[in-house]
């Protein structure tokens, strides 16, 4: 059975191999925030023409790819997050409750209006 590892661990990791690479010499701020927009581009690229009902991604070679693109997303992200020290999971535990304000299930289920518009 394979371990599970937490948002903790693999930040460690992430952090770790960026120490032993000598790569937090670029990693400030606007430039981590810039590889989660480039890498998240990368990703939306593997749907591009993709038909609402059809195969997505609309090429089967490409799901692996989409694997190593939410890998990259999720890198960038914990860079980010380790520089900026940011709890992920807390911040989307909190982020969560705000929402749950913002779209109160019986306002919002099943519609897709922005919380001012609801």
């Amino acid at each position: 059975m394979e371990e599970t590892l937490t948002l903790r661990d693999l930040s460690a990791q992430v952090a770790k191999f960026n120490e032993d690479r000598d790569w937090s010499q670029y990693h400030n701020p606007r430039n981590l925030a810039m590889s989660v927009s480039v890498e998240a581009g990368e990703l939306l690229e593997l749907f591009l023409w993709s038909r609402d009902d059809g195969p997505q991604p609309p090429v089967e070679s490409r799901n692996a790819k989409v694997r190593e693109e939410v890998a990259d997303v999720a890198i960038c992200l914990l860079n980010l997050c380790h520089r900026m020290d940011i709890d992920l999971a807390q911040a989307v535990i909190e982020k969560l409750e705000i929402n749950a304000k913002r779209y109160p299930v019986e306002k919002a289920k099943g519609r897709m209006e922005k919380y001012g518009e609801l």
